[in-house]
């Protein structure tokens, strides 16, 4: 069984390195969106959390050798599926947004962990889990 996912855009960030997660990013960018989904950011509103699905292109093929990895913030090997490395059998991501503002095709965000050119894949509203 194959899965193709095409891109719904691209991130665009001035900065060379980013921040290994969005937990801990200050860094702002913009998600340019194609043409044709715009009509899918209609209520996204500054203030808003969105989480972004992205895919890691610039990342290595993965092989067996990469189920056990050491995080440089732990220095504690660990299974593949217990860390966010962008090293993983399917190369894609997740980041939770703060949104600055929306103009057209353009979703201005804080909190980005992507590297400039990275490709969209969805956008989901970040939903708080609330008890009571």
């Amino acid at each position: 069984m194959g899965i193709e996912l095409k891109p719904i855009g691209f991130a665009r960030v001035a900065a060379k390195e980013v921040p290994r997660s969005w937990r801990r990013s200050e860094l702002e960018g913009m998600l340019i969106i194609d043409d044709e989904y715009v009509g899918g950011l209609a209520d996204i509103e500054p203030g808003q959390r969105i989480v972004v699905i992205f895919n890691f292109h610039r990342s290595p093929a993965f092989s067996v050798e990469f189920l056990r990895q050491t995080p440089p913030h732990t220095g504690k090997e660990t299974g593949i599926f217990s860390i966010c490395s962008p090293i993983r059998p399917n190369p894609v991501g997740m980041s939770v947004l703060e949104v600055l503002e929306v103009e057209g095709a353009v979703v201005y965000v804080k909190g980005l962990d992507m590297l400039d050119g990275t490709p969209i894949l969805d956008i989901k509203p970040h939903i708080e889990h609330s008890r009571g």
